[in-house]
């Protein structure tokens, strides 16, 4: 009886504090999209990153307290989209573990076609990283372009929470 009590209390703590995964998503720009279409009721933080872009690698920690913080909320979630190549996959998760990332990460395997969907997600959008999006019910409400502090990021999210 111990014994399935600790278990319980592990998957409860795994599901609350969002596990890290053990594979990485990867898709295309539709997929994200229509992704980012289903996450109703909830205000969704979307960040592009990479694994060698100084600045994203930098504000991480930010972005992990902030979803540590909400992480039994309902309505928030935290999704971080890779733009590192498919072929460096196997980075990407290491990162995932080495920097103790909970929010759910995919890789956006679609380079080649940057020009036509980045200005889908944002006109003012020159295609640096990092690039934090916001949306609510689907709908974009705000855009951050660069780095972003920890404390606008706090302040962004409470008051679209």
């Amino acid at each position: 009886m111990k014994n399935l009590i600790q278990i319980a209390a592990l998957f409860i703590f795994c599901t609350v504090f969002n596990a890290q995964q053990t594979q990485v998503s990867v898709m295309k720009y539709e997929e994200l999209e229509k992704r980012i279409q289903q996450e109703k009721n909830k205000l969704l933080v979307v960040n592009f990153w990479s694994t060698t872009c100084g600045p994203c690698v930098k504000e991480m920690p930010h972005f992990m307290e902030v979803n540590h913080k909400n992480a039994g909320n309902p309505k928030f979630k935290m999704l971080l989209v890779s733009l590192d190549r498919l072929a460096d996959q196997e980075r990407v998760l290491k990162f995932i573990k080495s920097k103790n990332l909970t929010a759910e990460v995919v890789l956006l395997d679609d380079i080649k076609r940057m020009n036509t969907w980045i200005p889908k997600f944002e006109k003012d959008w020159d295609g640096n990283i990092p690039v934090t999006l916001f949306y609510k019910n689907g709908e974009k409400i705000h855009f951050n372009d660069g780095e972003m502090s920890k404390d606008d990021l706090e302040n962004t999210v409470t008051k679209n929470l």
